[in-house]
C-alpha cells in the first residue's frame, strides 16, 4: 500500500440546524441530501467530490467550539488499521472504532497531535 493512498472521503460538521445547513452547502456544491433523524448526509456532486455530514448539536455551540467540523479520510478496503497504526507512530492517537454499525462503512476515530478529532475510513467489498 501507498502512504499517498488516503483520499478525503468527507467531511463531518456539528450544528444547530444540520438541515439549513446541508441545504446551504448542497445548493454551493451540489449533491443529493439525505436525512436520518436530526442528521443529514450531503452525498458527494461527482466521482471526485465528498461527502458531507450534518450532526445535531445543542443550541450552545459556538464557532470557537473544537470538534466542530472534522474531516474523515478513506483508505482502500483492508488497509485501514496499517494506516491508524502508521498514523499513531506520527503522533496521532486512536479513539475507538466502529466496525459494524454501517454496512457501507467501517471507521477508526483520532486525534491528531494537537487533539483535532479525525476519522480513517474503509469501505466494505460489496458481494
Amino acid at each position: 500500500m501507498s502512504e499517498n493512498s488516503i483520499t478525503l472521503g468527507a467531511i463531518n460538521y456539528l450544528s444547530t440546524d444540520p438541515a439549513s445547513l446541508a441545504s446551504f452547502w448542497a445548493r454551493a456544491l451540489g449533491g443529493e441530501m439525505h436525512r436520518n433523524g436530526d442528521d443529514v448526509y450531503l452525498a458527494p456532486a461527482g466521482p471526485e467530490g465528498f461527502g458531507m455530514f450534518f450532526h445535531r448539536a445543542d443550541a450552545s455551540l459556538t464557532p470557537d467550539d473544537s470538534g466542530r467540523a472534522h474531516p474523515d479520510l478513506t483508505v482502500p478496503f483492508g488497509t485501514r488499521r496499517e494506516v491508524v497504526d502508521r498514523l499513531v507512530r506520527l503522533g496521532a492517537e486512536e479513539l475507538w472504532s466502529v466496525d459494524d454499525e454501517h454496512p457501507h462503512v467501517q471507521w477508526t476515530t483520532m486525534r491528531d497531535p494537537e487533539g483535532n478529532p479525525f476519522c480513517v475510513a474503509e469501505h466494505p467489498r460489496q458481494p
